[in-house]
């Protein structure tokens, strides 16, 4: 449903606020007058522009939140705990910390200003009356006006020296992973990880080389074994847990049935599939990620600096732990994007890191949505300090 038709059943009294907000010169008595300068005033390409620039980073996160969810109504409880989660942290004055401002956040007046821009109306019929959405044209026009607002903070360049392509590599190093399990009897430790030689033995076999943990520090969040194994063999270990390709027995790390039999087919997985578990997984503590890697996938489609990505992006991210939102760009989202075989990554020499969405990643992200409630809860993360942790 567009906006016209949403003004249509709305009450005078929400046509007069919204015409108040926009500064409309009209006569605030006549609901046919409202709506036609409310439409007319909307339409404008420079209304919307100043809307944005305008926006807290808060509304940013919630309007980005809103966006790409695919659900054609929200409850108010679900508005209400989506805005208490956009709105928990912000970066202090002295822009070296970050200060948790959920008691500052009202709820409610968030959905209220929200109602008053014209950008969030109560469904009309018995059943959505105590519902909400976003007209499809506002959703559209949002998005596109944003999209050229992100453009322009971008910094592009033609091509880098060298670049990274892992597109593909990801499924066939799972595969890996299961041939050895499948060939070796894997001991666990106690706390049920691989020993130090064995887990050495396994990433010197895959595709992608990467180090053992020296130190775990404050590692959790981000899946099982993120505390125990590197950033993306972690991800592969917890893909095929969940997938129920292997099980952690008493002492033992064996294949199921299931398993052995990707061993002998030799099936590499899709990566379609680890892309969406990926999401599940890392939206617990980036819960907006599904909506930044659409803003990836828009805005990447050249090579482009991850500085200029900084820029553009972070206000949309909040902190995570001691994770920053420029880490949690960098390391947690591109970084793993590229191992997923969604983005390339490659070095310049002048302006540093670049990103350019690959091949593989259009298809794979414009065919993949995961819905709020597919997530994949994790234990209880711990409260720690500085002195618990170094």
């Amino acid at each position: 449903m567009n906006l016209s038709e949403m003004l249509g059943y709305a009450d005078i009294g929400l046509l007069g606020a919204i015409a108040r907000h926009y500064n409309c010169d009209c006569n605030s008595h006549s609901k046919n007058e409202l709506i036609q300068t409310i439409l007319a005033t909307l339409n404008r390409r420079d209304t919307f522009e100043q809307q944005l620039n305008d926006l807290k980073d808060e509304d940013i996160r919630l309007m980005n939140r809103l966006l790409f969810d695919k659900r054609s109504y929200f409850s108010l409880e679900e508005l209400m705990a989506i805005v208490k989660q956009t709105g928990r942290q912000r970066r202090d004055s002295a822009g070296d910390g970050w200060t948790d401002t959920q008691q500052d956040v009202n709820p409610r007046e968030t959905i209220i200003r929200f109602k008053q821009r014209g950008w969030l109306f109560n469904g009309h019929s018995q059943q959505t009356k105590y519902l909400y959405r976003i007209p499809d044209d506002v959703k559209r026009r949002f998005s596109d006006c944003y999209t050229g607002y992100l453009s322009r903070q971008l910094h592009y360049i033609d091509n880098p020296a060298a670049y990274r392509d892992e597109q593909m590599i990801i499924g066939q190093d799972v595969l890996r992973f299961l041939r050895y399990a499948y060939q070796n009897e894997i001991e666990l430790t106690i706390d049920g990880t691989m020993y130090r030689r064995t887990l050495q033995s396994i990433l010197g076999l895959l595709h992608v080389q990467e180090e053992t943990l020296k130190m775990r520090g404050w590692r959790f969040g981000y899946g099982r074994k993120f505390r125990d194994y590197p950033d993306r063999f972690s991800l592969i270990y917890d893909y095929c847990y969940y997938a129920g390709l292997i099980e952690e027995q008493t002492g033992r790390l064996t294949l199921t049935g299931l398993g052995e039999e990707r061993v002998k087919k030799q099936v590499a997985e899709n990566p379609m599939d680890i892309y969406k578990f990926w999401l599940k997984l890392y939206k617990g503590p980036i819960p907006n990620l599904q909506a930044l890697v659409s803003w990836l996938q828009r805005l990447c489609g050249r090579w482009t600096t991850v500085q200029s990505l900084h820029r553009a992006l972070v206000r949309m991210i909040q902190p995570y732990y001691f994770d920053s939102p420029e880490q949690i760009l960098e390391l947690r989202i591109i970084r793993m994007m590229m191992h997923l075989g969604l983005l390339q990554l490659g070095d310049d020499p002048e302006h540093g890191p670049v990103v350019r969405m690959s091949k593989l990643g259009d298809p794979i992200i414009s065919g993949t949505y995961v819905s709020e409630d597919e997530k994949i809860e994790l234990e209880q993360e711990p409260t720690l300090t500085w002195e618990q942790l170094y």
